[in-house]
């Protein structure tokens, strides 16, 4: 069947029903609840070399539509019909990006000859290591976040490689549960080899491969496409995780967005350098890895739904991802956590774009999705281990509408667990989960509400992780005026004597009785709140979504037994003064960047980057805590300060 635009629609098509029937088999397959509840997996279909051209159109992670597999495709050199392939390590080719991250692929034979490869991956609940569901903040090499399994062949000529789920058996905590995933994932790709071997006889093996590169070209096309509509430019933005450690100092991501033409450049210099916390991302420095490609991914199809999402979409765009950075991480450097790290690199992509394209951008969303997770045990002393699901804010408020409640932007994805599978699985009782009136900032159009999620535990020796946890201290930031939004919120046992704050603690050991909240941060609002329709926010406090306190001081609009007060609300609304500020930073941020500048940054930037790897989040934390020793935070003499503290810091410890 020859290609042209219309079979080559159909090809599409049809390769995207392959992967969708891939993310169905797992997802009702699978045995955990992260992977057939929340859908915290991803499949696709790749070229020979390994470039990624179909992906399911609704289930999954959306993370890695541009993938490319060539590092772990080219460690084999033997494929043979039936052979699959394996490896969670971070550090093999820097596909899997952190060790609960099961990648396998599958090559698929036409005629003795390969014509694609069938992949994907799950995030395993626990793959063992120092912390029960494997990852935490505190963990600082990548030896703790449990099991790594180098690039193996799981399946060889059909025979499954029994020494590769020994091993896993032997290191996680629920093997079991492990197990059940892993052959939900290799009967995932059985399934898309069969249907790739159908199209594949359909459309004839040549038609088939240049049909392919037709589809990762015309993604190309459509990507050229809307960066040409793009203002040439620079566009500076950067934004902060509360810790780059326990109780550490803030941490940094900060990207240049360089538009040229038909092509954009991501430049993460003046990011944070490697930290001694599993916040690191490992990209090997790959200038198209998804972890820094994502952000820019939602943007370009927010500007054009129309966009295929492959590796093509990525061609026109690369990275500077420096190396020894938070964004280009060094073995042994922890990488657990790089899913926090990833948000952020989502937020400043969007926020540089909002500096590109002011009226098409929304606000911030939170960026601080809490994963929940449990490890306990049922009446009889059985151990169970359980993600119950994501607790996060809402999406950021748009030039258009306001943000979605309980789950947006960067990982809205995620989908929630029913409360009745969480509580047949695991021997808790929930009291409480919806969303949290007054979580959304407040603007024309309002961020998203925030998710509440409340729950008592039953056992002793009970650990509660919360993956991810973030802005409990700088909170995202509104746009065109928007208010910013509000902080996460982690507390055990509320209302009680012993009530504790847990900031952004990710393990809890709790005893039986012990309750735990937690409550997502808020995202961004949008435009002048005062400038919301009376009738929009009366309507809003009658569905609960805020309280009369918050219409009055927030919007402006007095409520009185049930109705809008007219006289009041016009009294309140009149003679205000507008707010200017294109971009709405939080009272937390901007004190600290009145210290912490753009130029102080520059020349922290420079200096670390001329001292080895391993000492520079050392010294980061060293300068940090000079700096507010001295007593002029920023103006005049900043530069000579900073010399002055990078002089004593090269006597003192000889760097």
């Amino acid at each position: 069947m020859a290609i042209d635009r219309r079979n080559l629609k159909v090809l599409a098509n049809f390769c995207a029903a392959a992967a969708d029937a891939m993310a169905f088999t797992l997802m009702r397959t699978a045995h955990s609840a992260f992977v057939k509840e929340t859908e915290d997996f991803s499949c696709q279909v790749v070229t020979r070399e390994g470039l990624a051209f179909a992906s399911p159109r609704q289930f999954g992670a959306p993370w890695y539509s541009g993938i490319d597999y060539r590092p772990l495709l080219d460690m084999f050199d033997d494929y043979a019909e039936g052979d699959i392939c394996i490896t969670n390590d971070p550090y093999s080719g820097f596909v899997a990006t952190h060790s609960p991250d099961i990648h396998i692929w599958k090559p698929v034979f036409h005629g003795g000859e390969i014509a694609c490869f069938v992949v994907g991956h799950i995030h395993n609940t626990d793959v063992g290591g120092a912390v029960p569901a494997s990852l935490s903040r505190s963990l600082t090499e990548i030896e703790q976040e449990g099991l790594r399994i180098p690039p193996a062949k799981l399946v060889e000529n059909g025979v499954l490689n029994d020494f590769v789920l020994r091993t896993i058996r032997a290191n996680v905590r629920l093997p079991d549960q492990n197990i059940g995933d892993l052959n939900a994932q290799i009967a995932s790709v059985n399934i898309g080899e069969h249907k790739l071997k159908e199209i594949i006889a359909r459309f004839g093996f040549d038609d088939f491969i240049d049909g392919v590169g037709q589809i990762l070209d015309y993604a190309e096309e459509q990507t050229r496409a809307i960066l040409r509509g793009i203002p040439d430019g620079d566009y500076f933005f950067a934004d902060y995780a509360d810790e780059d450690s326990v109780g550490g100092k803030p941490c940094r991501v900060a990207l240049t967005l360089r538009t040229r033409g038909d092509e954009i450049e991501l430049d993460y210099t003046g990011s944070d350098p490697q930290l001694g916390s599993s916040l690191n991302m490992p990209t090997g420095g790959r200038e198209r890895h998804p972890l820094v490609m994502v952000g820019l991914t939602y943007v370009l199809f927010t500007l054009d739904n129309s966009l295929l999402l492959n590796a093509g979409t990525l061609r026109p765009a690369r990275a500077v991802l420096p190396e020894g950075s938070i964004v280009n991480c060094q073995r042994p450097a922890a990488v657990g956590m790089r899913s926090l790290t990833c948000a952020m690199t989502q937020i400043v992509t969007v926020g540089a774009f909002a500096k590109a394209l002011p009226e098409l951008m929304p606000a911030a969303s939170p960026g601080g999705n809490a994963i929940m997770n449990i490890k306990t045990s049922d009446r009889n002393g059985r151990p169970v281990m359980a993600s119950i699901g994501p607790v996060g804010g809402g999406g950021g408020g748009t030039p258009i509408s306001d943000g979605s409640d309980g789950a947006g932007g960067a990982t809205g994805f995620l989908r929630n667990t029913p409360i009745e599978i969480s509580e047949a699985e695991v021997p808790i009782r929930f009291l409480r989960y919806g969303l949290e009136a007054d979580t959304g900032a407040p603007g024309r159009y309002r961020g998203g509400l925030s998710a509440v999620m409340e729950f008592q535990v039953s056992a002793p020796e009970t650990v509660v992780t919360a993956r991810n946890r973030n802005r409990s201290v700088m909170p995202s930031w509104g746009l065109a005026g928007g208010h910013a939004g509000t902080i996460s919120r982690f507390i055990r046992n509320p209302g009680k004597e012993d009530e504790t704050s847990l900031g952004n603690t990710d393990i809890v050991h709790c005893n039986p009785g012990d309750v735990i909240r937690v409550i997502g941060p808020g995202a961004g609002g949008y435009g002048d709140s005062f400038e919301r329709p009376a009738e929009t926010v009366i309507r809003d406090v009658r569905c609960g979504a805020i309280s009369t306190e918050s219409a009055r001081r927030d919007y402006g609009v007095a409520i009185s037994e049930g109705v809008v007060d007219g006289e009041a609300t016009a009294a309140l609304r009149a003679g205000r003064s507008v707010k200017t500020d294109p971009i709405t930073y939080a009272a937390e941020r901007i004190a600290f960047e009145s210290v912490w500048t753009e130029e102080r940054y520059n020349l922290l930037t420079a200096f670390l980057a001329g001292v080895p790897v391993g000492w520079r989040f050392f010294l980061k934390h060293r300068i940090f805590d000079a700096v507010a020793s001295h007593s002029n935070g920023s103006g005049d003499g900043m530069a000579e300060q900073m010399r002055v503290i990078f002089a004593d810091m090269r006597d003192r410890y000889g760097v």
